[in-house]
């Protein structure tokens, strides 16, 4: 038996556990479904979810482990807990916001920030933004900022141009 991870994130979702879980493991590399179950005939009067229909599926995203949770329409994702996705390149900034945008709202797109079709926010960030925003020099970490709040997905190359201004 594996160790369990100590603190791993719980995504409440209505109907979509499993789906969702497909979804994300097909866009990160070094991932999978590590388990899945089903409800059973046990407290269906609390749940109300047929038995046999999946109660949570257990993944993993780059080695992260998480657990979907098909708990009903009760609670939605908001923008008050998101996934931060640390990218080298303008090329990974490119494939996780093209995939995890895809089916998502694009009035939630701004600075980096998306939701996707399940309504899960995420950050898209380069680490070079990292670097430039923690410049000792104030006037290149001001004008960096002047262009991340321009910007939905980020663009490394115009971050940088913006600092050096």
């Amino acid at each position: 038996m594996s160790k369990v991870q100590r603190i791993a994130p719980c995504l409440w979702y209505d109907g979509q556990a499993e789906e969702a879980a497909r979804f994300y493991t097909g866009i990160f590399p070094n991932s999978r479904i590590t388990h899945i179950s089903y409800f059973g005939e046990a407290g269906h009067e609390v749940h109300g979810r047929p038995a046999g229909s999946v109660m949570v599926a257990a993944f993993e995203l780059d080695g992260q482990p998480f657990t979907a949770l098909n708990g009903g329409p009760q609670f939605r994702f908001n923008e008050a807990i998101s996934l931060m996705v640390s990218c080298e390149s303008q090329e990974e900034v490119d494939h996780y916001w093209e995939k995890l945008s895809a089916g998502g709202d694009e009035q939630a797109q701004q600075c980096g920030w998306l939701k996707d079709r399940y309504g899960l926010s995420w950050q898209i960030v380069p680490i070079a933004l990292l670097r430039l925003m923690s410049s000792p020099d104030r006037a290149r970490s001001e004008r960096t900022m002047e262009a991340l709040l321009q910007m939905k997905k980020l663009d490394i190359a115009a971050l940088e141009r913006a600092a050096a201004g």
